[in-house]
């Protein structure tokens, strides 16, 4: 859980998962969004990749990404978690 809250702290990542709302994209498809180097997309995509947020799956030559939604369930119960009174949670617990 906290390598997808460090990998949503970036706000190119952030950005790159936006874009994947809309459906899978290549990796090319991707790195035309934005101004940066294609290494550093490369990067940002491993980062997402390897924090569950994003699925990657060869097609042809390329690279297919997809949000991960099951992380994002996970990371928004523990979002909800913390908005919880403490009192709540005390009885849940018992």
């Amino acid at each position: 859980m906290t390598d997808a809250f460090r990998a949503l702290a970036d706000p190119t990542r952030r950005a790159i998962l936006d874009l994947l709302r809309g459906g899978s994209l290549t990796s090319g498809e991707i790195a035309e969004q934005f101004g940066s180097s294609w290494p550093t997309i490369s990067r940002h995509l491993s980062v997402l990749k390897d924090a569950g947020l994003i699925n990657a799956e060869k097609e042809g030559q390329f690279m297919r990404y997809e949000l991960a939604t099951t992380v994002f369930q996970d990371v928004l119960q523990k979002l909800a978690s913390w908005t919880k009174p403490q009192a709540a949670e005390s009885e849940q617990d018992a």
